[in-house]
């Protein structure tokens, strides 16, 4: 499985709980030379306040411990 498989299976687990709260999140690139994932967040997310914090605190702590070679998760 490449690291980018292994991410977006990731980002499929998260994927209900942000579309529970109205948003949606969407795997644009993995950077593997990096490690940094991109992602586009959509919907409710788009303008929520707490995207930052879902973003960090979330998103990124769930890819990154299951994916220890990611460094950082960032919007684009």
């Amino acid at each position: 499985m490449t690291l980018k498989e292994r991410v977006e299976k990731v980002i499929e687990k998260i994927r209900p709980y942000i579309q529970s709260d109205g948003g949606d999140i969407t795997l644009v690139g993995v950077h593997e030379d990096t490690g940094v994932v991109e992602v586009s967040l959509h919907g409710a997310c788009n303008s929520c306040p707490s995207s930052t914090a879902t973003l960090k605190g979330g998103v990124e702590r769930m890819v990154r411990q299951e994916v220890p070679e990611i460094k950082e998760v960032v919007t684009v």
